[in-house]
């Protein structure tokens, strides 16, 4: 994998700083980003939703035991040598079988030159531009499974098995990603998320690996309100024309009511392989 050396060493370091705010004793993150908000807790008497659609990194929770999440966004990019994506509804329902376990279904559709910035539908597309439009679809399915609680130095985790099965445009290989999402709650409430995600890919005949790893560092302000800075990337491996597009991004969320969240994120491409700017807008209603 040909990821610059500085990208990881920042990525590295990300976590090393988050891991030593971390406090000794064990948190619980139920309730993670509004756990201090008095105000919140006056008003509302359910703990807050957590969509994977707010970042490209997913939350390290799941949605509880016969709870129905639904998430939708749209996102835009400004491809360097193509045509503009367009990509929607980016559809994610979650539905809790067990107290751990969640069921995934959704569906996307994108029209353009091809690429996305989604970290909800699996793992995103880092085809080339085209000059040409293209459209292309796909089904997702899969589950989310919570290992366990933050205790200290132990960060809450989960992991994430699940499927996307083209139903438009020229690719009819089905895709399985597997991937490792874990956090730690901070001092103040800040939380500190971090996710590797892995799929074996194929383009013609051309078999290659791909990685996607990425860091979230979240923050609470006012109430309801809580911001966010992130770094991804998407990396190829022993693929014929190897490609690494890389992102920072921040983003502002908030929370409407405990079962509803609205959010809006932007982007900017840290290296030529990724699009110039991105903005993506979304929500998430919890039942």
């Amino acid at each position: 994998m040909h990821a610059p050396r500085t990208v990881i060493y920042v990525w590295l370091t990300l976590a090393a700083v988050g891991l030593a705010a971390v406090p000794a004793g064990a948190q619980e993150r139920s309730v993670r980003t509004f756990r201090s908000l008095d105000a919140v807790d006056a008003v509302f008497d359910e703990e807050p939703l957590e969509t994977d659609r707010d970042s490209f990194t997913p939350a390290t929770t799941v949605v509880g035991r016969h709870c129905l999440l639904v998430e939708t966004s749209y996102s835009f990019l400004d491809n360097r040598d193509g045509s503009e994506t367009h990509s929607f509804p980016e559809l994610l329902t979650r539905y809790g079988l067990a107290d751990n376990i969640e069921l995934r279904i959704g569906w996307n559709y994108e029209i353009g030159g091809g690429g996305s910035v989604s970290g909800a539908d699996g793992l995103p597309d880092d085809e080339p531009t085209l000059a040409e439009t293209e459209e292309e679809g796909g089904l997702l399915y899969g589950v989310k499974l919570f290992l366990n609680e933050q205790d200290g130095w132990l960060p809450e985790s989960s992991l994430i098995a699940q499927a996307n099965t083209p139903t438009a445009g020229q690719d009819t290989a089905t895709q399985f990603t597997l991937g490792y999402v874990f956090g730690w709650t901070l001092t103040k409430d800040w939380i500190l998320d971090a996710a590797v995600r892995y799929a074996a890919a194929s383009e013609d005949d051309d078999h290659f690996n791909q990685w996607a790893p990425s860091v979230v560092l979240r923050v609470p302000v006012h109430e309801q309100w809580n911001i966010h800075a992130e770094y991804f990337g998407l990396f190829s491996d022993n693929r014929e024309e190897e490609r690494s597009p890389q992102y920072f991004s921040p983003g502002v969320h908030y929370l409407i009511s405990p079962n509803c969240e609205i959010g809006v994120r932007v982007g900017w491409g840290l290296n030529d392989d990724a699009a110039r700017f991105f903005t993506n807008v979304g929500l998430g209603v919890r039942r």
